[in-house]
């Protein structure tokens, strides 16, 4: 068996730049996805209901559980075209609260190149395809928790090997598997490793927030670190500014981010979000260029903002503003928008509230847990050389070097029949 210290080294939580370093440099004549094509497993529906031989030994006592063993299509993505096979690594991509649409064409498509690895992307239980019901009222959600979402890992990590044992004609051989999460999936890939440590060789996590944090100020504090003190300084005077005008004339500085029907704090929050996404996701310079050069020049720095969260957070992000009305929470049909399914886990279980410091805040003092809480998960590393390709090689060199002593480990305990 491996030492616990070895389990411990490989769960390594990268939290700063792997959302940037996973975005960067996709292989050569690939489009935006390595693979499109769905294929569907059976999921069971509550991991957590009696078996059978439970149930057996109830009937010794006075209560009698109910047995669950309804199930529910899951959806997920393989690319194949990297693997060594038959005995090459499994690289599991988590996706999380969203729905997965591929196996995008990123920095691990060229780990899995370069490591001989198969991808394989399932998607989070209720999200996008995956869900098990029509309709998604509170009574449907009681099976969306993380909990639900690990074990939902486990029996598809389990469905997957012997899918690759009876393509390969062997039974009972384990490939090396690894784990890779960002942000929420990157708290669920560092929960797994801990909880299944027998069935990954390492997880790599990425901004995982792994604590329920219900005041996360945490979050606006590392915008203005990652901003840099003149891109803060612009960003604290487009939020005064935008305050001071919801107060005299609301419907005006709306209508200039095409954001009329929100309410005020709903406003809000999409506005601090905007601006997050810019450097959770490694594009610091879409925000900050304009407002400083806005700053410089005597331009009118609402409307440069504007510019920025139409053309950026909506138009490239593909952000409805709808998203952020709170009425949309009310829609229980399942579709492309997860700010439901979201909403109730942010409420029953990981917290994650980005809501403004008390000083020197980024976002508006409006966004606090009074009104409305943000929909949006993310937490954000050290973003502030995220732009710097020496920077961003270093944490790659990082990620291989740890691949490669996960993958010899393994390769050792599988030899001496420790898996």
């Amino acid at each position: 068996m491996r030492s616990s210290r070895a389990r411990f080294v490989s769960l390594l939580l990268f939290a700063f730049l792997l959302a940037r370093v996973a975005d960067a440099e996709p292989l050569a004549g690939g489009g935006r996805h390595l693979t499109k094509d769905e294929r569907w497993m059976n999921q069971r529906l509550d991991h957590f209901s009696p078996t059978v031989s439970l149930l057996r030994r109830s009937l010794l006592s006075s209560r009698i559980e109910s047995l669950d063993h309804r199930q529910f299509k899951l959806r997920y993505f393989e690319f194949l075209d990297h693997h060594r096979a038959p005995d090459g690594p499994v690289f599991l991509r988590i996706c999380g609260e969203y729905s997965c649409d591929g196996i995008p064409n990123d920095y691990l498509a060229v780990l899995a190149k370069k490591f001989g690895a198969a991808l394989v992307s399932p998607e989070h239980r209720y999200y996008g395809k995956s869900s098990p019901f029509k309709r998604l009222t509170t009574e449907n959600l009681r099976f969306l928790s993380s909990k639900q979402a690990l074990f939902d890992l486990a029996v598809f990590r389990q469905y997957y090997q012997e899918s690759l044992n009876a393509r390969y004609n062997r039974s009972g051989f384990d490939n090396p598997w690894f784990v890779f999460g960002v942000s929420y999936p990157g708290a669920l890939s560092a929960w797994f490793r801990l909880k299944f440590p027998h069935l990954t060789c390492g997880s790599l996590a990425s901004s995982g927030v792994v604590l329920a944090v219900y005041n996360y100020t945490d979050f606006d504090k590392q915008v203005g670190e990652s901003a840099g003190p003149e891109c803060k300084a612009a960003l604290q005077e487009v939020t005064e500014l935008v305050d001071d005008q919801l107060q005299s004339d609301s419907g005006s500085v709306k209508a200039l981010f095409e954001a009329e029907k929100l309410r005020d704090d709903d406003f809000l929050y999409l506005l601090a979000d905007a601006a997050a996404e810019a450097f959770q996701y490694g594009h610091p310079d879409a925000v900050c260029s304009p407002l400083i050069n806005a700053k410089k020049d005597g331009k009118n720095l609402v409307e440069t903002f504007a510019q920025f969260v139409k053309e950026f957070y909506i138009k490239e992000m593909e952000t409805p503003v709808s998203s952020y009305d709170q009425e949309s929470l009310k829609n229980t049909t399942p579709n492309d928008s997860s700010s439901r399914l979201w909403w109730f886990q942010v409420c029953s279980e990981v917290a994650y509230f980005q809501v403004a410091p008390k000083t020197d805040s980024v976002r508006s003092a409006r966004v606090n847990t009074r009104p409305k809480f943000s929909p949006v998960l993310h937490c954000s590393g050290d973003a502030s050389n995220c732009s710097s390709p020496a920077s961003v090689n270093t944490v790659r060199q990082q990620i291989v070097k740890h691949i490669d002593m996960w993958l010899s480990q393994c390769q050792e305990s599988s030899v001496q029949g420790a898996w």
